[in-house]
């Protein structure tokens, strides 16, 4: 990959995320009396816990691949790696930190984890949320019912009512973090991309984890400077990420040092997590049009039926003008797994090809995997000279 990135102002998101999982941002709010929560899923409104005063950060494991012992003798060793992580740092105190943890009910996985959390982390605050696998009406009501009852349960923990006009503020406060990151998002599919994918997940890293009200005259600030001086990335395949939880950029940075460049992705701590406004139409409930926001959202491969899923992802790869798809499956991780098939069956009708490459949880892309996507990356560029290019 050929870039310039122009001395893009880079660093502070970079410094959230070394600082990570406490930081000066969490500090700064705990010592003004501020609660932090965390959260394990993309599907546990972050809104209600900030309209509750709560600063919210979402739960992951460690940044790079690591010893998981302790969280080994807890889970079982087909709970993905993942899970793993993230038991291993709470086991350990580095989420001592927090004074609640909120997690969805959307795989097995979250669920063991969400259990032994409870027991032997001992966070103060603890709720799981149970997420419906479709969005209709009768779902969708299921699902307001759902976060009602953490409001309840938050505004009895916390001692105040959280009130529709706090509900109002904090959805307007993340659909402009939202609007910020698809305007971010869409500057990808030009030629020459601004950003790098491994920049791009920096970025994404840090959106959960530095407050809303900080994070997003950040992107305000770089969305200035790129559109002044427009920084240059480019490879010789534009490439989609799809599957399990990604925070290690440097998995990325090891696909495009073989020369491919990551456009897009279609990962939970990505696209998905800004891709739709919760927005509210006229005379519904703040509550209700949460609900809907985070249940209609870009779906997660756990969702049924999944036709739209990979209608979504059919039309992101003619967007940004893909080359290639680079599924990254953390071992164990069964949604995705399941899913896999079915995605390299959309992307072949588009004439897409599909690289699937089995991973643990904070892998850098090295040796083995490194290789696979270097041949992948030569077998696009050989089978472009054959039809003259996408």
């Amino acid at each position: 990959m050929k870039s310039n990135s122009h001395g893009l102002r880079l660093e502070r998101f970079r410094e959230a995320n070394e600082a990570f999982p406490e930081g000066k941002y969490i500090q700064q709010h705990k010592a003004g009396g501020g609660r932090v929560f965390g959260w394990l899923c993309t599907y546990v409104p972050e809104e209600l816990l900030h309209a509750a005063g709560v600063l919210p950060v979402r739960v992951t494991g460690c940044q790079q691949e690591r010893e998981t012992a302790d969280g080994n003798a807890h889970l079982s060793m087909v709970s993905c790696s993942f899970t793993r992580s993230c038991l291993q740092m709470g086991l350990e105190g580095r989420y001592k930190h927090l004074d609640g943890f909120v997690a969805g009910l959307t795989c097995d996985g979250a669920r063991r984890l969400y259990d032994h959390w409870r027991r032997y982390v001992g966070t103060p605050f603890t709720h799981i949320i149970s997420v419906p696998r479709r969005c209709d009406e009768a779902t969708l009501d299921l699902f307001v019912s759902e976060i009602e009852l953490l409001k309840e349960k938050l505004e009895t923990y916390l001692g105040r009512r959280i009130l529709d006009q706090d509900l109002q503020r904090s959805i307007d406060l993340y659909d402009e973090s939202r609007r910020l990151l698809r305007d971010l998002y869409e500057l990808r599919m030009g030629d020459v991309p601004p950003l790098s994918g491994a920049e791009m997940l920096e970025i994404l890293n840090a959106a959960s984890r530095v407050p809303k009200e900080i994070f997003n005259p950040w992107i305000a600030e770089l969305l200035a400077q790129i559109r002044e001086d427009p920084p240059e990335h480019s490879g010789q395949a534009r490439i989609m990420v799809v599957g399990s939880i990604l925070n290690n950029p440097a998995y990325i940075d090891s696909i495009e040092k073989a020369g491919g460049l990551v456009v897009v992705d279609d990962l939970c701590n990505g696209l998905r997590y800004f891709s739709e406004s919760v927005g509210r139409p006229a005379g519904e409930a703040p509550l209700k049009a949460i609900a809907r926001r985070y249940l209609s959202n870009l779906p997660c491969a756990r969702m049924f039926p999944s036709h739209e899923r990979f209608e979504r992802l059919a039309r992101l790869a003619t967007q940004y003008r893909v080359d290639g798809v680079i599924s990254e499956n953390v071992r164990y991780c069964v949604p995705h797994a399941h899913d896999l098939p079915l995605v390299k069956e959309k992307m072949n009708s588009l004439g897409i090809p599909v690289l699937a490459l089995d991973i643990e949880y904070g892998t850098s892309g090295s040796g083995q995997i490194q290789t696979r996507v270097q041949a992948f990356l030569e077998m696009l560029e050989a089978g472009r000279g054959k039809s003259g290019g996408r």
